[in-house]
């Protein structure tokens, strides 16, 4: 096996370790990026819901409160929870895989009834009145998910229709009736603001980054070894080889053959001449020998 065949081997083995190695603490690390990236989403898209409740509150409801005196209808366009997921509903037509939804454990609306993890989500808010925000997986029907939510709390607003049922608007307990959404306490957490999205999207964006850099990872590696194919051929494997060739000549009886200063690294050179030397020495004593 030539020389240089040999070197191009052991690169690749060296370098194939090294790259699956890297391939693999560079995946790792892209998907924890990845996971992060999407928690970040889910956190501006809870700032927005957030902002969607304020503005009902503040201004939504006051406009709208003159017609629901005058008709006696309820409007549910005035409850923020009510605008907030109807505003992310229309944001789920961009963000597809994301879902929004204020878990509560005694709703008005039944929609927003909190189911078991969500239900868990309250309680450790519940337990854990400091805590401000929760994120973490979970196990679906459709695989592992990403969740991030907060800590709904009631405030004054909110018993104006949620203390009891006589203090609420008589078109609200038409509509919803009087067994839900009822017995509310300043201060108290009743739900949690959750927005959720399948683990299948950071695991996708992950994928997609992971290629590309694997392309430039694969890209720089075979240009290398071209490098440095390159070098050894023209620093090793040739000034090897014509030593090689004039070693052959010499083992033949021809001593008088010329070009053993042949270039490349500094210890081919001096490896070069040593064997003039050598050769020079042979001419000497065959001479020495043919005088006798």
């Amino acid at each position: 096996m030539k020389l240089l065949t040999k070197f191009s081997l052991l690169f690749i083995l060296a370098a194939g370790v090294g790259l699956a190695v890297a391939a693999y603490v560079t995946y790792n690390y892209l998907q924890q990026n990845a996971r992060q990236e999407v928690i970040q989403q889910a956190r501006l898209m809870m700032e927005t819901s957030r902002a969607s409740r304020s503005y009902t509150s503040q201004q939504i409801e006051p406009l709208l409160k003159a017609v629901q005196d005058r008709d006696k209808v309820f409007l549910p366009q005035t409850v923020p929870g009510y605008a907030a997921t109807e505003s992310f509903n229309y944001l789920r037509k961009a963000y597809p895989d994301y879902t929004y939804k204020e878990a509560t454990l005694n709703p008005t609306n039944l929609r927003d009834r909190a189911v078991d993890w969500e239900a868990d989500i309250v309680n450790n808010f519940r337990n854990n009145p400091a805590e401000k925000e929760l994120s973490g997986e979970r196990q679906s029907s459709l695989g592992p998910s990403l969740f991030f939510a907060r800590p709904i709390v009631a405030d004054p607003p909110c018993l104006v229709c949620h203390s009891t049922p006589r203090a609420a608007p008589p078109p609200m307990i038409k509509r919803y009736g009087t067994a839900n959404g009822f017995g509310w306490k300043p201060g108290e957490i009743i739900g949690a603001q959750i927005v959720s999205v399948p683990m299948s999207v950071p695991i996708a964006i992950a994928d997609r980054t992971f290629r590309t850099i694997l392309f430039y990872m694969a890209g720089t590696f075979l240009v290398t070894l071209l490098v440095l194919d390159l070098v050894v051929a023209l620093i090793v494997a040739r000034p090897v080889s014509r030593l090689s060739a004039i070693a052959d000549q010499i083992s033949q009886g021809n001593l008088e053959v010329s070009g053993a200063q042949v270039g490349g690294s500094r210890e081919i050179s001096a490896l070069a001449a040593s064997f003039e030397r050598m050769r020079l020495s042979l001419v000497k004593a065959m001479r020495m020998l043919d005088d006798q």
